[in-house]
């Protein structure tokens, strides 16, 4: 199950890279750029899972002096949850500098800006 998990999210990230690397329209790229950041969250997820182990949650079904042993420590999962909020925000961003770049030229392809190439 977890090496389901981390082949999927090492796929996903490779076909995110491939997709932004190969794509000239904007809007393709952030969406492959998306489908990395998914990868990557799979992966994290993936690599913090424990087989056989309860939720960080102490009460009557875990005592204190078995937690250490008996539940999955909650740091891969918070790390994870910022993540997505961190990438949903790098998504919105990305797509207003998209939009306002289209209203700008009339065009998404990454060929048609080269004012600051040198």
């Amino acid at each position: 199950m977890i090496a389901l998990a981390l082949f999927t999210g090492f796929a996903l990230i490779l076909l995110g890279l491939y997709g932004a690397l190969t794509n000239r329209d904007l809007i393709r790229m952030i969406v492959a750029f998306t489908i990395a950041d998914t990868g990557v969250n799979v992966v994290l997820v993936a690599v913090g899972y424990l087989p056989g182990r309860t939720a960080p949650i102490l009460d009557a079904a875990v005592p204190v002096a078995e937690a250490a042993a008996r539940v999955i420590d909650p740091v891969p999962q918070a790390l994870v949850l910022t993540a997505i909020v961190i990438g949903l925000g790098v998504t919105a961003l990305m797509l207003a500098y998209a939009w306002r770049l289209f209203r700008a030229r009339g065009s998404l392809d990454i060929s048609d800006f080269t004012e600051l190439k040198w």
